[in-house]
């Protein structure tokens, strides 16, 4: 996991957009938090922002925005990006596993020092 690439995407996303919160779940953190080689791997990043400055800026174009900013070279694959605002992330969290799972699971790429493998964090 490239932590210097994660820092450097979270400046150039919160660059555009205060971001409240950004988290990073995926396959790859799965990985990093022990699960076993027999599964369905899904996305290898799945990246969730979250910001009040998306009020008012269509979902597609945020998504855009945001995603266009990810390194698949530095990370070694691309990234499923979600951008919402605090009440709909509520709700995609409601109803989408691969979102629930990002934040409940998934590293904060916000914290002082993103916590090593194995650990978690919200």
């Amino acid at each position: 996991m490239n932590r210097r690439e994660l820092k450097r995407y979270v400046s150039r996303v919160s660059g555009r957009w205060p971001l409240d919160r950004a988290l990073l779940g995926g396959a790859r953190v799965a990985d990093l938090h022990g699960a076993g080689p027999q599964r369905e791997r899904g996305q290898e990043y799945v990246v969730v922002l979250v910001s009040d400055a998306f009020d008012g800026v269509p979902w597609l174009e945020r998504v855009y925005q945001a995603g266009s900013l990810w390194d698949a070279d530095e990370m070694g694959a691309r990234a499923d990006v979600h951008c919402y605002t605090p009440p709909e992330l509520e709700r995609r969290v409601q109803r989408m596993r691969i979102v629930r799972e990002a934040v409940s699971e998934g590293i904060d790429l916000l914290a002082a020092d993103p916590p090593s493998a194995g650990s978690r964090s919200s």
